[in-house]
């Protein structure tokens, strides 16, 4: 359910290679953040079902491209607001 690289340059519309590493390394931070966020467990998020994993992915290419635009002035209290919102529906009790 990885999103990959390709797929994040073209949500972020980033054609050239420059940034490749910056990409590579915001995904992986978006996905921990979404999987804390939705409380999921490494378990839970491989046995997901397709709409639950549909969502996490669209919050994960959002929270990619929130801490591409916002490097300097990220706001992570309102982006663990939105990302709240955008799971709601998946997100756990607790862990």
């Amino acid at each position: 359910m990885e999103v990959t690289l390709d797929e994040a340059k073209t949500y972020l519309r980033v054609s050239s290679s420059d940034e490749d590493e910056l990409i590579t390394n915001l995904i992986a931070s978006a996905t921990g953040i979404v999987q804390d966020i939705a409380r999921f467990s490494d378990e839970e998020w491989e046995s997901s079902e397709e709409r639950t994993l549909i969502r996490m992915r669209i919050a994960i290419l959002y929270t990619v491209a929130y801490l591409y635009e916002h490097r300097e002035e990220a706001d992570h209290s309102q982006l663990n607001l939105t990302l709240r919102a955008l799971l709601f529906g998946v997100r756990k009790e607790g862990f």
